[in-house]
């Protein structure tokens, strides 16, 4: 049981200690930068293969002949046109009724 409160007590105190902050102290040196190693070669660039050949092209088939074109039948007769009737007679016009007489008023403008 002894043991046990001098642990606790023990973690009490670095619990508290990293509470507490020092100010920080400079900078060290900067470290030296390593060597780049060598690059190695490109192997060189493989040949384009050839082209391959064209087919032949068909030869395209004769046209047929057009058959021949029929004949017209004849065409037929008109027919006579028939006569056309008289014109009947127009009546006679009737009279226009006399003209009526008026006194005309002239009223003076205000």
């Amino acid at each position: 049981m002894k043991y046990s409160k001098t642990i606790v007590a023990a973690l009490a105190s670095l619990a508290l200690a990293g509470c507490i902050s020092l100010p920080a102290g400079p900078a060290g040196p900067q470290g030296a930068t390593g060597d780049t190693g060598a690059t190695g070669y490109t192997g060189a660039t493989g040949n384009t293969g050839n082209t391959g050949a064209t087919g032949y092209t068909g030869a395209t088939g004769s046209t047929g002949s057009t058959g021949a074109t029929g004949y017209t039948g004849a065409t037929g007769s008109t027919g006579a046109t028939g006569y056309t009737g008289d014109t009947g007679s127009t009546g006679a016009t009737g009279k226009t009724g006399a003209k009526g007489g008026g006194t005309v008023v002239v009223v003076p403008a205000r």
